[in-house]
């Protein structure tokens, strides 16, 4: 416990899943949360629920792929909480996938506007936040797909593997600007997600039921994994436990990349 006391941070995403799953373990390790989602019900539930459990969390109504959001959600918690020393960029979206040759434009737009951007915009305004606050730790969501290609995902593909260089390019940057700010990005395979569970009932390969199975054992260790499971590895980053950790991916796919 207290592994964030005095800390600052903004998850984005955070109304469900993994976003939820870490805004709440964030909290509960003393971080003052300010919590960010499109879902206005979801997101203050979830900081509700938090200040109901004895600690400290905000929430902001925030659309990722919006430059003045940005600046507005920043600012805020600076205000409010008094600093910013921890930024999850979390929010994205899994759109429905196409081969490249039948991709829409605007689908594909979307795709990179909401994973691509948002975290851009996200890393721009916390380094700018964290430096004025004595450092700290972004951490950027990429995912598997962030690493290894799958058919009909060339927009998601290319996103999340975006995320993985802008998050080494941050890094790199802060180091030698000397912010005393690391950038990390981590790399979920799939996790039982309201995300994946809405790609999984889209689905016409199979039925819902036989998709989680069948995910689950593109994964060695036999099973999806959890929100908490991510929640556990963003913590670490986030925290001083990893002080010698930037511009590195973190992996937690079950061995899904192993083979």
């Amino acid at each position: 416990m207290g592994r964030l006391s005095g800390k600052v941070a903004i998850v984005t995403g955070a109304a469900k899943g993994i976003g939820a799953a870490t805004a709440e373990l964030l909290a509960s390790e003393g971080a003052k949360v300010m919590c960010t989602d499109v879902d206005e019900a979801a997101g203050q539930a979830l900081a509700d629920k938090i200040q109901n459990a004895g600690h400290l969390a905000s929430f902001m109504t925030h659309d990722v792929t919006s430059e003045e959001a940005w600046e507005k959600v920043t600012a805020e918690t600076v205000r409010a909480f008094g600093g910013l020393h921890v930024l999850v960029n979390n929010a994205g979206i899994a759109p429905e996938g196409h081969p490249i040759e039948d991709m829409p434009l605007e689908s594909w737009r979307r795709t990179l506007a909401v994973d691509l951007d948002s975290v851009f915009l996200g890393c721009k305004y916390a380094i700018r936040a964290m430096k004025n606050s004595g450092g700290g730790s972004i951490i950027n969501i990429s995912s598997i797909m962030g690493l290894v290609g799958t058919p009909r995902s060339s927009d998601y593909n290319a996103a999340k593997g975006g995320v993985r260089l802008l998050t080494k390019v941050a890094a790199l940057e802060c180091a030698e600007a000397g912010y005393n700010i690391r950038v990390n990005s981590v790399h979920p395979g799939y996790i039982d997600t309201p995300l994946v569970r809405g790609v999984v009932e889209r689905s016409e390969e199979a039925s819902p039921n036989e998709m989680l199975g069948l995910l689950s054992m593109l994964h060695p260790i036999g099973r999806l994994g959890t929100a908490m499971e991510i929640g556990k590895a963003i913590l670490f980053l986030a925290s001083d436990d990893s002080s010698f950790v930037t511009g590195s991916e973190l992996v937690v796919d079950g061995g899904y990349t192993a083979r």
